[in-house]
């Protein structure tokens, strides 16, 4: 894993973290994500929930984020809820982070205060992507 500032990352998240009440059916912002990308970029995202489960997570947010902006490796990546409180990252994310680079496969998962751990061990059994050529143009 490449060396970063954890609590950097967190105060991202936490810069962008804040219930926003978009309708009777949505809301959104209740957790927001932060992550760090190989060129030293900084990408957030915040949470979507909708009463018919359309809505999606705060790290896919920040991911699509940075797709936008055609970059794949993800040095670092830190999600927090309103409290502030560090959430890893739910299943379908850590499948969308290893699956966005092979390289991702090294990402750093921060998990708690002062617990970082590499994607790799929070998918154990898991079968690493081969390297495309999108992610070899990043």
């Amino acid at each position: 894993m490449r060396t970063f500032d954890p609590k950097a990352l967190k105060a991202a998240a936490i810069a962008v973290v804040g219930d926003l009440v978009c309708s009777d059916h949505c809301t959104a912002g209740s957790v927001s994500a932060a992550l760090l990308t190989a060129t030293g970029a900084v990408f957030t995202g915040i949470c979507i929930d909708t009463q018919s489960s359309l809505g999606f997570c705060a790290e896919h947010a920040a991911i699509a984020e940075m797709l936008k902006h055609r970059q794949t490796r993800i040095v670092a990546i830190v999600a927090v809820d309103t409290r502030g409180t560090i959430r890893p990252p739910c299943g379908r994310c850590r499948e969308l982070i290893r699956q966005v680079d092979a390289e991702n496969w090294t990402t750093g998962v921060v998990v708690a205060e002062g617990s970082v751990v590499p994607l790799s061990e929070l998918l154990p059994f898991a079968v690493p992507t081969k390297k495309s050529n999108a992610a070899e143009a990043s």
